[in-house]
């Protein structure tokens, strides 16, 4: 390193104004006067508040420093909460911590790199920030911003995990969620004491399918694990943990596997006392998990007290798998999904579902799976042929409905194909009678809400995605995606803009949530904004033209296809792809 050069750690933040090059063409004055106050009242008094300095301005865009992580979030935040409803300026904040080089009037390295890549993907008036950054602030900052899972970054190596912050959830952020007028029950993750991590996916799998058979009882209310299993990890209060999740018990427990034998500890408690109602170990062969896991469900309804019918017993009775090795692999499987929807992930996940049925041809389980991953990858257009995997998918979703028809999640992917196929009342049917099934999976009532919207019926769509979303607190991106689109088929689209913002800014790199934004706001007119939202899908997904609108947005009543496509074009859309 030469020695005019100095290395140091700092808090990176970059900005840029969304649009900018748009706004200078319709009225060059009024934007420069607009950032000439923006700057002069509001940027740069917040930075001199937090001890901030600016090292570099781009005009439109401009990297400051600080020496503290805690203020240069904090300064994000002042900035974005008072430039909120500004008529014509929006920014965009990405920040990281990391190694940066002062050199002729301006800076370098990491620091910068990452947080100009983390500003590049943010909605309009969100921050993002790197996990370094959120582990560099305070519990009460941090707890702001939500996880954006790991970002893939143009022209960074490795992966960043990112967390989001913008005003729509912070205003919305609930105190305490209301208990429901049934019986309510949070189950958090089963502790791994096997001492080998790699047995993560056997505690978990325990813990989900736990979570699965009291789903069934249609007397519960069952929180979703993606809720669930944000407490992984981290010391359990049960009190806090029914306010947060609006639960009246919390199940918790540990899994030790050793050769062929495991135990399970499990011990259930009333949020409002503290106290224990029930608690149990239970030392077994490998070969008795499905008794073991049927005997907790059964011990968790005899002590809260539920009337549970002949019939729905009769109805909600599995079929378990003839082979350990198939649900062991299939456990593995599944925990590849609970990943996200990416390529190696998914094909490592239908490879073990693959060699659980060389295990045991009849497990219904492992075809549903290999469903999954095939409907995926279709829809992600990860392959050449997209239909000839989509009829593949259809096919093995079909087999396992045959080879067990009490199995919701085969029920559930059959009836996600069939909406992808357009036979949208084959779908309804078999999303309805996953729902049937397993009436607390939040999952499987998003994708039937997703495929009511579809079929023409947003009123249902909204009543089911609003109980997916009560299911299920911490819920994912493609819960607000779906109850954007419900109300955006009610013509509600001030409400559809709020919920789609909630899903661009959660999902930042995905290009269904900006479409879904754009279209709405040019239904209210905010023509400039949803060209800034078609311009961000131009940069994550080049090739995205009006032509692929059809196949991916399967509308049963071909009139409401025409005005979606209309308003993509509206929005700056492109017709075709350059030749």
């Amino acid at each position: 390193m030469s020695e005019g050069l100095q290395r140091r750690l700092a808090a990176i933040l970059a900005a840029d104004v969304v649009g900018y090059t748009r706004l200078m063409g319709e009225d060059e004055a009024g934007t420069l006067s607009a950032l000439r106050t923006m700057r002069a009242d509001l940027f740069e008094s917040a930075i001199n508040a937090h001890r901030g300095a600016i090292v570099k301005s781009m005009g439109d865009g401009w990297l400051v420093e600080f020496d503290s992580a805690v203020d240069a979030v904090s300064c994000a935040i002042r900035i974005q909460e008072e430039l909120a409803g500004h008529e014509i300026l929006k920014l965009r904040i990405g920040l990281h911590i990391g190694d940066i080089t002062h050199a002729d009037d301006d800076i370098f390295g990491d620091g910068v790199n990452i947080a100009s890549r983390l500003q590049e993907i943010a909605e309009p008036g969100a921050i993002i920030i790197s996990d370094m950054t959120r582990r560099s602030i305070d519990g009460k900052l941090a707890g702001d911003f939500s996880d954006l899972g790991q970002q893939a970054l143009k022209n960074i190596a490795e992966p960043v995990i990112a967390y989001g912050w913008n005003m729509i959830e912070v205003s919305k952020a609930p105190a305490a969620l209301p208990l429901p007028d049934k019986p309510s029950i949070a189950v958090l993750p089963f502790d791994n004491l096997s001492g080998d991590p790699e047995q993560e996916y056997f505690s978990d799998g325990i813990c989900d399918d736990i979570i699965t058979e009291l789903s069934r009882y249609d007397d519960f209310l069952v929180i979703a694990r993606n809720s669930t299993f944000q407490y992984k990890g981290k010391p359990t209060d049960p009190r806090r943990i029914g306010q947060e999740l609006g639960v009246g018990f919390v199940l918790e427990g540990s899994v030790r596997r050793a050769g062929n034998r495991i135990r399970v500890v499990a011990q259930l408690i009333d949020v409002a006392s503290q106290g224990h109602l029930w608690a149990e170990r239970f030392d077994r062969d490998l070969e008795d998990i499905f008794a073991v896991q049927d005997e907790i469900t059964a011990q968790i309804v005899s002590a809260l007290g539920v009337t549970i019918h002949t019939e729905q017993v009769r109805r909600i009775q599995r079929k378990a798998p003839a082979s350990l090795d198939a649900y062991d692999l299939c456990l593995q499987a599944w925990a590849k999904l609970r990943g996200g929807p990416d390529r190696e992930p998914f094909a490592e996940m239908r490879r073990l579902a693959e060699t659980a049925i060389t295990r045991d041809a009849g497990f219904a389980k492992a075809y549903a799976i290999i469903a999954w991953a095939d409907l995926v990858s279709c829809t992600a257009r990860w392959v050449d042929d997209p239909d000839r995997l989509l009829h593949s998918a259809t096919d093995s979703a079909q087999r396992a409905v045959t080879l067990d028809d009490q199995d919701f999640f085969a029920h559930s992917v059959l009836g996600t194909c069939q909406m992808w196929q357009r036979q949208h009342d084959l779908a309804i049917a078999s999303l309805r009678h996953a729902v049937d099934l397993n009436p607390n999976d939040a999952h499987t009532r998003t994708y039937f809400a997703n495929a009511l919207v579809f079929a023409g019926d947003a009123e249902e769509a909204l009543l089911q995605i609003d109980f997916a979303m009560h299911l299920d607190p911490h819920y994912l991106p493609e819960f607000s995606a779906v109850k954007g689109r419900a109300l955006f088929g009610l013509q509600r689209y001030g409400d559809a803009e709020q919920a789609c913002v909630q899903a661009a800014a959660r999902a930042p790199t995905w290009p269904g949530a900006h479409l879904m934004l754009a279209a709405t706001r040019v239904a209210l007119g905010k023509l400039s904004e949803a060209r800034a939202d078609v311009d961000r899908v131009l940069k994550i997904s080049p090739e995205t033209t009006l032509d692929d609108v059809p196949r991916s947005w399967p509308f049963r009543d071909p009139v409401k296809m025409e005005m979606f496509v209309d308003f993509l074009r509206q929005a700056g859309l492109p017709e075709k792809s350059p030749v």
